[in-house]
């Protein structure tokens, strides 16, 4: 696990763990494994980081216009939760009503430390403060994002492919790049000329032109001097060409 990063919450208390329901997990050696069909299982442990993705079914667009956008992020932010106004964007979800009837999670069981969201795929990059397996978070976030893509688009099937990925992060170099690559997302896929400029994604919170606090940014700031090096070092990724074809080609097969 990444050593800096991990120093300021060495004494966090881990979160109690809630019902199992029917995921499929077990306890073992203090790490969660969640069972993943018959194919695959992953494995999840307290106080580890880990990027989390997932893509429309069918390589569909599952982000079609901005409420879309903004109902995902907010029911991540109360299953995290955190209070609905964390985001700033209310005036973005237009007249939509909303009901969202989500068993949120104790505040706290989990960091979001940034994400990025686009037409057919998204990428979160979250740390995982207790017991409680972070793939319970991405499962309830994904059932039910799914609903509410159902009902608007009377689609019918699968909204995600049948799994969600997970990369577990365990060094401070990897979380600093992968930070990058989140944020570089946008501008590598030619949706915006300047990353800052994707509302859909934590990097206008981490340079500050975006209202809304949702992220730990100190986890990954903490390794800089200050926002602007930060930015600084994003722009340095995209211009290195080698940098730009790794991060190019790390895009969900795209």
């Amino acid at each position: 696990m990444p050593r800096g990063a991990l120093a300021k919450y060495a004494n966090m208390p881990r979160g109690a763990l809630g019902t199992l329901g029917t995921l499929g997990t077990w306890h073992v050696d203090g790490c969660y494994h969640v069972g993943m069909g018959n194919r695959d299982y992953k494995e999840f442990a307290a106080d580890e980081y880990y990027h989390l993705y997932n893509r429309g079914n069918g390589k569909m667009d599952i982000f079609r216009d901005p409420q879309d956008y903004m109902n995902f992020l907010l029911r991540l932010c109360v299953l995290l939760g955190m209070p609905r106004g964390a985001l700033g964007i209310r005036s973005e979800l237009g007249t939509t009503k909303l009901r969202l009837r989500l068993d949120s999670f104790d505040a706290g069981a989990f960091s979001l430390v940034c994400y990025c969201i686009m037409p057919n795929h998204f990428h979160l990059l979250i740390r995982q403060n207790g017991d409680i397996p972070i793939s319970k978070l991405i499962l309830r976030l994904a059932t039910s994002y799914s609903i509410y893509f159902n009902a608007k688009y009377a689609h019918v099937g699968h909204v995600f492919q049948d799994r969600f990925k997970a990369v577990h992060i365990n060094n401070d170099k990897y979380l600093r790049h992968l930070s990058a690559y989140i944020h570089l997302n946008p501008r590598v896929a030619g949706l915006t000329k300047m990353a800052s400029d994707w509302k859909y994604s934590s990097y206008p919170e981490y340079i500050g032109t975006k209202e809304g606090v949702v992220c730990e940014k100190d986890i990954i700031l903490e390794q800089f001097s200050s926002s602007k090096d930060y930015l600084q070092f994003i722009e340095s990724n995209f211009d290195d060409m080698k940098l730009r074809k790794k991060i190019a080609d790390m895009i969900i097969d795209e």
